[in-house]
């Protein structure tokens, strides 16, 4: 989602190429284009790829500067942005995620509750990360979509899944990350975002997929 939602803000046409769906299915263009980790999202730019979703949107920010800026022309607000950005891959994607998919399998409700409030923790931190970086603007980046609304974006979709597979854990609360809560909406509805981010109803599907697939791992170990 990262690389499209920048593209988008760019206003370059691309083709999106969709990897199956399958768990352990790769694609032989993924393989060739990214050899040493195997994973998307990998953009191919006159024949050559760029891999991670980071590092492609940085890409683009200097590939196409005729377009908004994604990252800040000051050179402290940019190594602010990247630490945020960074912030969420460490805390969500490397250390929430795994521990809430491990919670999950497992049914309790003591290791639910306490993936739940790893992730709560997280959310807070951003609430405060906000505050900081937009100066009293709508978005992390100011005025419009930055580097940080990218990375922290991209989650959302996943975010909001997570309250229902949960049971109803409010991760965007009104009272704990009121600011968050209005970026959110605004992020959604952004023309750059609305058509990338998934539907909550497909992500709650495709976990319980995965729930399944990891449960059925298990038991045959």
């Amino acid at each position: 989602m990262r690389p499209r939602i920048a593209l988008n803000i760019k206003s370059v046409e691309y083709e999106f190429l969709q990897e199956q769906e399958q768990l352990c299915s790769k694609s032989e263009l993924l393989l060739q284009s990214n050899p040493v980790h195997k994973k998307v999202p990998v953009l191919v730019h006159n024949g050559k790829p760029i891999c991670e979703s980071n590092i492609i949107v940085e890409y683009i920010d200097e590939v196409w500067p005729s377009g908004p800026s994604i990252l800040p022309a000051d050179a402290h607000n940019r190594a602010v942005a990247r630490f945020w950005a960074a912030y969420v891959d460490e805390k969500v994607q490397s250390f929430c995620f795994p521990n809430l998919r491990a919670a999950v399998t497992a049914a309790s409700e003591e290791e639910k509750n306490r993936a739940a409030d790893q992730l709560k923790e997280v959310v807070v931190r951003m609430e405060g990360a906000h505050v900081e970086v937009s100066r009293g603007k709508d978005f992390f980046g100011g005025d419009r979509i930055g580097f940080v609304d990218i990375a922290f974006g991209s989650m959302l979709g996943w975010l909001r899944a997570v309250q229902v597979i949960l049971g109803g854990v409010k991760l965007l609360d009104e009272e704990k990350t009121p600011g968050l809560v209005k970026w959110a909406e605004k992020f959604s509805a952004d023309p750059a975002v609305k058509d990338v981010l998934p539907e909550t109803g497909k992500l709650i599907e495709f976990s319980k997929l995965l729930i399944a697939a990891i449960r059925a791992a298990a038991a045959e170990d």
